[in-house]
C-alpha cells in the first residue's frame, strides 16, 4: 500500500478531473441532460474520439469563474487527502472563450480554487496552459501569446494536447517558441495515440523538458536511449493508457521497461474519473501491479518535483517534504 507515500502529479486535465457527482450537480444547476454521458455515476465513452466528445460535454457544465474555482478546489483537496503535496493542472484558456466567460475569468477562477485548496490543506498547485492540436496552429499561436502575458503567477507551463493524429508537431513550433521565450516550462503530448515518431518529432521541433505520456517511445530502442541520455521526463499515465487501450493491460505497459532503461518517469492520472482511476490508484498500480518498491516510487515523486514548473525555493521546500 502507498497511503504513507507523499505524491506529486504533473499531468491532469482539470475538466477531465471533474468527479461525476460534481458534473451531475452542475448539470442540474444548468438543466442539462447528461444521459449517455453519465450513467450509474460514471462517465460513458467507447473510444478515443468518443472520449473527447464526452470530455467536451462535461467541460461545458462549468460555465462561470465560480464553477472553475469549485472544480479546482475539489480536485486539489481530493489529492491532498491522498497525501499529494504538489499538482500541476492542465488548463485551456480557449475553453474559457468558448463558454463565454473569457480566458482571464477562467484562469482567475481556477487560481482561486488552487489557493483555497492550499489554504485548507497545504497542497501546492500550478497551471499549465495548453493549446489544442485539432484547433490548428493559428489558434495555438494566439493562445501562446496570451500565455506569454501570463498575469497570474500560478501559470508556469505550456503544453499541446488534443487529437494527436491531426497536424504535425512542427506546425506548432512557433507557439512553443513564444511560450519558451517568456519563461514558461515546456511539455507536450506525444507518444500516446500515435507511435514513437511523434515523440521524436516533439524532441526535435519543440525541445521540451517533459513529454506528456511518451510511452510509445518504447517502440524505438534508440529513442528510449535518447530520452534517458537527455534526461527528458516522461509524464506517464498507466491507468489512462490501459483504459484507452494504448496497451492491453498493465503487464504490457512499458513503465518498468522505461524505468530500467534509465528514463526519468513520473506517475499521473490524466483524466482520472473518465478512466476510473486517481493519482492514489496510479501509485497503487505502480506498487502492487508493477512491483515498484517504495524507494523507487519515492524516486518518481522526487523526479516530478525536480521537473515541476516552480521557482527554486518552492522546489526545495517540496523536495524536503518527500
Amino acid at each position: 500500500m502507498t497511503a504513507h507515500l507523499k505524491k506529486a502529479e504533473l499531468h491532469c486535465h482539470i475538466e477531465g478531473a471533474a468527479p461525476p457527482a460534481l458534473a451531475l450537480a452542475q448539470a442540474r444547476k444548468y438543466n442539462v441532460d447528461v444521459r449517455g454521458i453519465i450513467e450509474d455515476g460514471a462517465y460513458v465513452w467507447a473510444d478515443f474520439s468518443h472520449f473527447l466528445t464526452c470530455y467536451d460535454a462535461v467541460a461545458e457544465l462549468f460555465r462561470t469563474e465560480e464553477d472553475y474555482a469549485l472544480l479546482a478546489e475539489a480536485y486539489l483537496t481530493e489529492l491532498a487527502q491522498a497525501g499529494t503535496i504538489y499538482s500541476e493542472i492542465i488548463v485551456s484558456p480557449d475553453h474559457g472563450n468558448t463558454i463565454g466567460i473569457g480566458s482571464d475569468a477562467y484562469i482567475r477562477g481556477l487560481a482561486a480554487g488552487i489557493e483555497a485548496a492550499k489554504a485548507k490543506t497545504g497542497i501546492e498547485g500550478r497551471m499549465i496552459i495548453t493549446i489544442i492540436r485539432h484547433m490548428g496552429p493559428e489558434a495555438a499561436e494566439k493562445t501562446a501569446l496570451y500565455a506569454a502575458r501570463r498575469e497570474h503567477p500560478l501559470v508556469t507551463g505550456f503544453n499541446l494536447a488534443g487529437e494527436e493524429r491531426m497536424h504535425k508537431v512542427a506546425d506548432f513550433a512557433r507557439a512553443f517558441d513564444i511560450a519558451r521565450d517568456c519563461g514558461l516550462g515546456i511539455t507536450i503530448h506525444a507518444g500516446e495515440m500515435v507511435g514513437a515518431f511523434s515523440v521524436r518529432d516533439a524532441l526535435d521541433h519543440v525541445r521540451p523538458s517533459r513529454i506528456s505520456h511518451g510511452v510509445r517511445a518504447i517502440e524505438d530502442a534508440d529513442l528510449v536511449k535518447r530520452i534517458a541520455a537527455e534526461g527528458v521526463v516522461l509524464e506517464t499515465c498507466p491507468g489512462s493508457n490501459v483504459s484507452l487501450q494504448v496497451f492491453p493491460d498493465f503487464a504490457a505497459h512499458p513503465l518498468r521497461a522505461l524505468y530500467e532503461a534509465g528514463c526519468r518517469v513520473t506517475l499521473n492520472s490524466d483524466d482520472p474519473p473518465f478512466f476510473h482511476t486517481s493519482l492514489k490508484q496510479e501509485y497503487e498500480i505502480a506498487s502492487q501491479v508493477m512491483g515498484f518498491s517504495d524507494d523507487e516510487i519515492n524516486g518518481m515523486t522526487r523526479t516530478a518535483i525536480e521537473a515541476a514548473f516552480v521557482d527554486e525555493p518552492t522546489r526545495k521546500r517540496l523536495l524536503s517534504a518527500i
